[in-house]
């Protein structure tokens, strides 16, 4: 019976986490379809709430507790990047392409950084290829993992790769940077230019002093490629950065969401009309649906 109770409070735990997907967030902002929060609502009718945004707070509350998926780990990584960094001159993204590898967040400030996350619930087995993925230009890289298993990863990682830890006490969420990132001095090129969107290695190219008049094509990637990877790495880091922070983000918008669902927010990058639209939506009452 015991054994059955567990299983049910994890298959709980798992619906709520639900809540926190796109496709659910993208239907209430698209076509005003609550469906998805409607049903967990209808499965466990002891969560009583007015908003939908009240259903989005009780369920982040519980997983956060008992279930801390990967979501739990961005949400809280947020509220930690604010806190030291703020938004006024940097950026986050969520799940940046580089190379064969998508890392979890990244921030750009006077600097890059990327963060890979294991949860309880992930192995290491990809971890020696992520990283040394980041690592071919990005100038800090750091894992977020559970206290409970630092040990295990303690003795596994570059010594330049930083440490975050998570564990709850009393239900509140702790991050602690337990291992600093040493500065990274790779720079491959390669890797830059999968980063890179057509325009801004143009604008790079460009910057370094090469006119692109009357080159189009595959040869343009070929020259904007040669042009970057004989450059020097400092003043082509400062130049990707200066390119990244012009992509639309909505970064100075994020101390504005309530913290559940900041994530989510990040993750969708919305412009401020959308986002507020949004959470007029999910802050509706739900017997008004």
């Amino acid at each position: 019976m015991m054994t059955a109770n567990v299983n049910n409070e994890i298959v709980r735990l798992r619906d709520l986490s639900s809540a926190f997907s796109r496709r659910a967030f993208e239907d209430v902002l698209k076509f005003k379809d609550y469906s998805h929060f409607n049903w967990l609502l209808s499965k466990y009718d002891t969560i009583k709430c007015v908003t939908y945004l009240e259903l989005l707070k009780k369920a982040y509350s519980l997983i956060s507790k008992s279930y801390r998926c990967e979501y739990v780990y961005k949400n809280e990584l947020i509220k930690l990047l604010l806190h030291h960094y703020g938004s006024k001159d940097s950026v986050y993204f969520n799940e940046f392409r580089v190379g064969n590898s998508i890392a979890d967040m990244v921030m750009f400030n006077g600097e890059s950084k990327a963060f890979e996350i294991k949860t309880e619930y992930d192995t290491h087995r990809r971890l020696d290829k992520q990283m040394e993925d980041y690592k071919r230009f990005f100038d800090k890289c750091y894992i977020v993992i559970p206290e409970s298993k630092l040990d295990d990863y303690y003795g596994i990682v570059e010594s330049t790769t930083g440490i975050i830890t998570v564990s709850c006490d009393n239900g509140r969420i702790i991050l602690k940077n337990v291992k600093k990132s040493l500065q990274n001095s790779q720079f491959d090129p390669e890797a830059l230019m999968s980063c890179l969107r057509t325009n801004e290695y143009k604008n790079i190219a460009t910057a370094l002093g090469t006119s692109l008049d009357g080159v189009g094509g595959y040869d343009m990637y070929t020259l904007c490629y040669n042009v970057i990877s004989h450059a020097d790495p400092e003043t082509v880091k400062k130049l990707f950065l200066h390119e990244v922070k012009k992509r639309r983000n909505n970064t100075l918008l994020l101390r504005k969401y309530p913290m559940p669902i900041r994530q989510m927010m990040l993750s969708l990058n919305l412009p401020a009309d959308k986002a507020e639209k949004l959470l007029g939506q999910l802050n509706i009452t739900i017997n008004n649906t």
